[in-house]
């Protein structure tokens, strides 16, 4: 979609701009009034001082911002935070400091008045029926036609291109999100006819590292699963890890990805080679930070933004366990215990790392960035703990339908005439998981199976991905401490200089590690990818013992004279020639599973042993992590992911491939394919 028409260089005030106005300067005399009047050691006589208290704060907010700039630049996004909270305590002390008849003796209550005013004022959004990220756009579109007063164009930058990921979407929720009412902006889209909805296949792994690399780079073969053992290292990788996510980066990176001319990347794993990244995850395991300090800015200094978003973030976590308790009240199933660390990461995903993802994106679209790259993953961590389909997952759709509407805004403000791209990088499938139908874990069975107790099993980690790349950067580790296999720089400009892995003695017999309904097995102390004649020679009950399980569909296992096969409860089928004997183990895995298996495979460090779960006529699978919905591996909804794209750009149907009837791109590489040609066809790309 070309966003909508705009004139540049002259912005004159609308009733609307006056309306937000003095519904911003309401509600913030609102909520000053009455924390002065419920905080202790505040006071005022009289609603006109604590109107001119509005006032003041707003203009202390613009005359602190250009002292705080060069101390962002110097000190990055920490910085930024730490200057930005204590700007707004002291912006609002000021301002009661200045107007008469206002008195707030002491620090803590000034703070206490802070939190309130917030409060009241987060409710006053709430009963007008604004998204949680709406205050945002005030700000951004003042500046915008602030930035169009000074600069006084007439023209504009030409072209540009904004790309919102959905982590997790399937085409099949988006279709009953829209249904439901609960996708107003992208619903409005296909009606108007401005845009196309199609289906991509998120081939095995489907997941969000692996699509992402792919999305960013063009290539994902150095990413066999979520997690994994790498035998040249001798130890896990885990792509939620920053100093992971920067070893693998340095792997598959030749410097033209996605976002190499111009572009910026926001809460991404990858950085698509973009020169400017904000929340990159590999950018911070590289000791780059979390992108420039002054992006951050706004979103931390702005009176009330900041503490609003901290606010909501309470409340979400408060509705978080009442969601929680209420699945359990009327026995939902399938259903996973929903731990007290995920009611934090909920509320910090769903409402403090929107928020600041939103404020970032807008940013950059005000400053004209060619290509605008930006993950939202909070639908995503919500469906994993209650269903892809459940209510609360819904209503976080709901929520980002709200945040591609308050883009889309944006975009129609800046200097560029953007056009927006929806995609997501797989779905995902419900089920219950395998110890509920199994009664044991993975790692028990393949311990029991194999008769050891040495094993490594991979700690289920993914949800904290969002957060690990702040606390890298904020505890400032150092990435050389890690393992990693590239010193600093590209691959293509370095020599690998991998360390020794450790000597056998001190490496597990096994390492079973799950990602969704994906789980891989290695052998850590056998050199190479070690063949079934191998592994019935040393663990005979293991390879049948795995595939006899209710809750496993397929294990695919590299042979010595016929390449990888697939073996079932029931039967075997050789993945190279699709030769079947017995019941062809994937029937009910989707029509590609053979090639996707086969590909999979075939990746350098792919496991000895590939896992996928049972999968169900109903579509349900069985993730071998504590998931209610996952994805990973095949089956049900995890394989269909979204492409919302402008009705001017077409498909290259060259790249297309026929899915059970339907014409679709084949993996993240052909949709990184798709994208680069539009981007050429926008003027963005040589």
């Amino acid at each position: 979609m070309t966003t909508p028409s705009r004139s540049r260089g002259r912005f004159a005030p609308t009733l609307r701009d006056l309306a937000d106005a003095g519904w911003s300067l309401l509600t913030t005399t609102l909520g000053l009034g009455i924390a002065i009047w419920v905080v202790d050691d505040a006071a005022t006589d009289g609603v006109l001082p604590v109107l001119l208290v509005g006032v003041v704060v707003a203009g202390g907010d613009v005359l602190l911002r250009p002292i705080l700039r060069p101390l962002a630049v110097a000190a990055g996004a920490a910085g930024a935070l730490l200057a930005g909270v204590a700007a707004q305590i002291l912006i609002v002390w000021a301002a009661i400091w200045t107007v008469p008849r206002v008195i707030v003796d002491g620090w803590l209550p000034m703070v206490g008045v802070l939190v309130v005013a917030t409060l009241v004022m987060a409710a006053g959004r709430w009963l007008v029926g604004a998204h949680d990220s709406a205050y945002v756009l005030g700000d951004v579109l003042r500046r915008s036609r602030a930035r169009a007063r000074r600069a006084a164009r007439d023209d504009d930058a030409g072209r540009g291109l904004l790309i919102i990921q959905i982590d997790g979407l399937s085409q099949h929720v988006l279709h009953l999100a829209i249904e439901a009412g609960l996708a107003p902006t992208m619903a409005r889209w296909l009606r108007d006819g401005t845009h196309r909805l199609v289906p991509w296949w998120a081939s095995v792994p489907s997941t969000t590292p692996a699509s992402q690399a792919a999305l960013l780079h063009g290539d994902s073969e150095q990413i066999p699963a979520f997690r994994w053992w790498d035998k040249e290292l001798g130890r896990l990788v885990v792509t939620n890890r920053p100093a992971d996510a920067a070893l693998v980066e340095r792997r598959l990176s030749d410097g033209k990805g996605l976002l190499a001319h111009g572009g910026v990347a926001v809460a991404t794993v990858f950085s698509g080679d973009a020169p400017t990244g904000l929340l990159v995850m590999s950018q911070a395991g590289a000791g780059r930070g979390l992108g420039p300090g002054p992006s951050y800015l706004r979103f931390f200094a702005s009176p009330f933004v900041f503490s609003r978003a901290l606010t909501l973030c309470a409340a979400e976590m408060i509705k978080e366990l009442y969601q929680a308790h209420r699945q359990r009240v009327r026995n939902v199933e399938p259903r996973v215990r929903r731990r007290p660390s995920y009611v934090l990461l909920r509320g910090v995903t769903n409402v403090l790392l929107r928020s600041l993802n939103v404020s970032l994106a807008a940013e950059h679209l005000l400053r004209r960035a060619p290509v605008v790259y930006v993950g939202m993953v909070d639908y995503d961590e919500i469906a994993h703990h209650a269903g892809p389909t459940r209510p609360e997952a819904m209503r976080a759709l709901e929520g980002l339908d709200g945040v591609v509407n308050l883009l889309e805004q944006v975009a129609a403000r800046a200097d560029r005439d953007y056009s927006v791209v929806v995609l997501s990088d797989h779905g995902q499938s419900m089920g219950p998981t395998f110890r509920q139908v199994e009664g044991h874990d993975l790692v028990d069975v393949v311990r029991s199976l194999m008769e050891t107790d040495e094993a490594v099993q991979a700690t289920d980690d993914e949800d904290w991905g969002p957060l690990n790349t702040l606390l890298t950067n904020v505890l400032r580790r150092d990435p050389d401490k890690k393992p990693v296999v590239f010193g600093p720089g590209r691959a293509s400009s370095r020599q690998s200089r991998a360390p020794a892995p450790p000597p056998d003695r001190e490496l597990p017999e096994v390492a079973v590690v799950a990602s969704g309904n994906l789980a891989m097995i290695w052998f850590p102390r056998l050199p190479g990818r070690v063949p079934l004649e191998e592994i019935l020679t040393r663990w005979p009950n293991l390879v049948a013992g795995l595939a006899s399980r209710r809750a496993v569909g397929v294990v695919v296992v590299q042979t010595s004279d016929r390449g990888p096969i697939a073996i079932g409860g029931d039967g075997v089928r050789v993945l190279r020639d699709g030769r079947v004997e017995g019941t062809d183990p994937l029937l009910q895995h989707g029509p590609r599973a053979a090639p996707d298996l086969m590909r999979a495979a075939a990746r350098p460090s792919a496991g000895d042993l590939i896992l996928v779960s049972a999968v169900g006529d109903d579509g349900q699978v069985h993730s071998f992590e504590e998931q209610v919905g996952s994805h990973g591996g095949l089956g049900g909804r995890q394989n269909e992911a979204v492409l919302l794209y402008p009705a001017e750009l077409t498909l290259d149907e060259d790249q297309l491939e026929t899915v059970s009837g339907r014409p679709m791109l084949i993996g993240a590489e052909a949709v990184h394919r798709q994208l680069l040609t539009w981007m050429r066809d926008l003027g963005l790309r040589p």
